[in-house]
């Protein structure tokens, strides 16, 4: 069982639920809970989509700085790779996943919000990666995730200032992809999950491999990966399940069982 982070199971949809308040500042419990609740969101067939959210006030605050600053150079060096996997194990679950982000969302917040697939934020939102303010850089992904999702330059900008940005700021750089009233973020995200629960889910997982694998590699060695993971599907049910329905009833028609 876990304390500060659960998921929450309803109509295909798994709900993500960080609530460590005040703040949902992201402990090293916090860390382990979320991969422990990321891999039972991977493993269940009863969720094909996941939303992360903090609740209606906040998404998370950043990393717990109480717990970090008695701690040595020696002391993290033991731990700087777990911590990373902590605040990116969304990003191992092979289906689509949305943050709901309302309030802030700092350093490791932003950087559990990095690792989904799409990012709704209310209209009273404020983001940033404010770790070089405590004479640190992020830990957690924020460096490598950010840069690839809005470019170095804004990146930098935002890592070597610490500056939060607000929602208007963030849909404008790419930062977050759609921007809500403060009280319809999780419907909002709910929705886009939702879309996906009939989906072909080997195919939505083959297509986020393909996607984030082809992010860390050349051209070359993408479309490889893409070609594997594409043959690989004609060994499905969706597959099949898809391709006669399109030639019987037409597009969109398809009655996908998962497999």
């Amino acid at each position: 069982m876990t304390e500060f982070v659960k998921l929450e199971v309803d109509g295909g949809v798994g709900t993500i639920r960080l609530d460590r308040p005040p703040m949902n500042a992201i402990s090293r419990q916090v860390q382990e809970e979320l991969i422990t609740v990321s891999a039972e969101a991977a493993q269940r067939a009863d969720v094909r989509a996941v939303v992360v959210y903090g609740g209606e006030k906040v998404f998370a605050a950043g990393a717990d700085v109480k717990e970090m600053a008695g701690m040595t150079y020696a002391d993290m060096s033991t731990v700087a790779r777990r911590l990373s996997a902590g605040f990116g194990a969304i990003s191992t679950i092979p289906k689509p996943a949305v943050a709901a982000i309302t309030g802030y969302a700092l350093g490791g917040g932003l950087e559990v919000a990095l690792g989904c697939d799409r990012r709704v934020c209310g209209d009273n939102a404020k983001l940033g990666q404010p770790e070089i303010l405590l004479g640190i850089i992020p830990g957690g992904g924020g460096t490598q995730r950010l840069t690839r999702l809005i470019g170095a330059p804004k990146a930098k900008d935002l890592i070597f200032t610490g500056r939060m940005v607000k929602a208007d700021e963030a849909l404008a750089i790419g930062l977050v992809d759609e921007v809500v009233p403060a009280d319809e973020v999780y419907a909002t995200a709910r929705r886009w999950a939702e879309q996906f629960v009939n989906g072909p889910a080997v195919a939505l997982a083959a297509a986020k491999k393909a996607i984030d694998g082809g992010l860390d590699v050349d051209l070359r060695t993408g479309l490889d990966l893409e070609a594997e993971l594409f043959a690989a599907l004609f060994a499905t049910e969706d597959r099949q399940v898809g391709m006669d329905s399109f030639v019987e009833n037409g597009p969109g028609k398809a009655q996908f069982t998962g497999r």
